[in-house]
């Protein structure tokens, strides 16, 4: 564990101090898209940040290949060698793209060699534990599809839900650190070597995701771009196909009784995983939705909307802030509640935790559905939002030409607005609102902004 711990720490910090340095590159290069009507994000931000990742990568395996116990990683199995050349193909592509907008059939294409390149190194899917019969040979060419198909929907599963800042980096260490817990114990519990690439995997994965997110959590300084959304998604596909295609089931030794009990037992996390819809649950359903509303449109899959689940979050009346953060809540309690029920599938209070938390987060979404009042005696304790009509002294003007009059005579801005005052939503596009200022002091960037486009 002290050798997993220290491979995540150097991960992190390789790429937590890579990302200023790419930071700048990516304002250098011109990788900063205009605003489009989808984005959330006010400000021209700089991409690339998957530079960064992918270094945190390199090192992380770096590391792990000269440890004394995770050495043995790299002489027993190809996978992490596997690994490294497909996620420097698919990060060669996601840098192309940050940079010069290739297409999305060419990026496809890219996804599908950088998972062949893999399964030519032997990281593929050998059985499939089925439930009520067992472990399943798989042919060559049924193993490649499959494998094929579990990487690309994972990549684009994590590329879809990256929509909103420090959404998609925050998830998929949340998958990482439930799966981590998982292929740990399977390899230390039960003695099986084969589980150890997937639990290095997952650490390292942990360390990219930890590293990069004090830049990216809102409002953000630099966006991983297709180059970090691919690169990771890769890599938790990797570590998904290394524990659920090549682990067999009967070397869990969870029954003495038969190997068909044995995959019975592991059935909460196995298909799962294989599918995968329980790790990346949240992003795999934003996808089939994406998928399904846009065919029904006539629109091609991969046409760009905002219709994803945070863009909804959004219009329900969540802030930024909020909608990450119940995304995330929503993600932890799919993974791990999966995790505890592998653990101990037969404990009733596992169930009724999970069904308790999810009351919470149903709560949690309608939140903004009613704003909740504070009596009387409390509202000098609670926020303006919370305080009820008349709390506070009511101003001269509240409309909003009285608003902007106030601001053309220099008035504060504050002067003649209610604190009770509903927010209203800023249209997304519109400049000059976010706090984050991705090209020096900000009077550079509302000069730049007057010659911006109309989008």
């Amino acid at each position: 564990m002290r050798e997993y711990l220290l491979t995540l720490c150097i991960t992190a910090a390789v790429t937590y101090l890579l990302t200023g340095p790419v930071r700048k590159f990516a304002i250098v290069a011109g990788a900063m898209p205009e605003i489009r009507a989808r984005d959330v994000h006010r400000e021209p931000t700089p991409r690339l940040g998957g530079i960064a990742m992918f270094f945190g990568l390199c090192a992380g395996l770096l590391v792990a290949d000269h440890l004394t116990n995770l050495s043995a990683v790299f002489e027993k199995s190809n996978e992490p060698r596997a690994l490294l050349s497909g996620a420097a193909l698919i990060w060669l592509i996601g840098v192309l793209d940050d940079k010069f907008e290739i297409d999305a059939l060419i990026k496809l294409g890219g996804q599908m060699i950088a998972a062949g390149v893999m399964v030519m190194q032997g990281l593929t899917i050998l059985w499939l534990p089925i439930p009520g019969v067992g472990s399943v040979a798989l042919t060559q060419w049924q193993g490649t599809l499959l494998t094929v198909a579990l990487v690309v929907i994972t990549i684009n599963a994590v590329n879809f839900v990256d929509g909103l800042d420090g959404l998609a980096a925050g998830m998929v260490c949340i998958a990482s650190a439930a799966f981590f817990l998982y292929a740990y114990r399977v390899w230390v519990s039960y003695g099986i070597e084969a589980a150890a690439p997937a639990t290095l995997f997952a650490a390292i994965l942990m360390g990219m995701c930890l590293g990069f997110l004090p830049h990216n959590m809102h409002p953000a300084r630099i966006f991983m771009g297709d180059s970090g959304s691919m690169l990771i998604g890769l890599v938790l596909a990797a570590g998904a196909i290394s524990i659920t295609g090549q682990v067999d089931p009967d070397a869990l030794k969870v029954f003495a009784q038969s190997e068909r009990e044995a995959v019975h037992q592991t059935v909460p996390v196995y298909i799962p995983l294989l599918l995968p819809l329980t790790i990346i649950a949240i992003p795999a359903a934003d996808l089939v939705l994406a998928i399904v509303r846009r065919t029904w449109r006539g629109q091609s899959p991969f046409a760009a909307d905002r219709g994803h689940l945070h863009h909804r979050l959004l219009e329900i009346g969540h802030s930024h802030s909020r909608a990450v953060l119940i995304m995330y809540f929503w993600s932890a309690l799919i993974a791990f509640g999966t995790l505890a029920y592998s653990v101990n599938s037969a404990s009733m209070w596992i169930v009724l935790g999970v069904v308790f938390l999810s009351a919470i987060g149903l709560v949690l979404l309608l939140l903004p559905r009613f704003t909740p009042r504070a009596p009387r005696w409390a509202e000098a304790f609670v926020p303006p939002r919370y305080r009820r009509r008349g709390a506070v002294v009511e101003p001269a003007a509240t409309t909003p030409q009285t608003a902007s009059a106030d601001t053309a005579t220099g008035a504060p801005a504050g002067a003649a607005r209610s604190e009770e005052e509903p927010r209203t939503p800023v249209a997304a596009g519109v400049s000059r609102v976010n706090g984050a200022t991705a090209i020096g002091a900000r009077s550079r960037l509302l000069d730049r902004g007057k010659a911006g486009t109309s989008r």
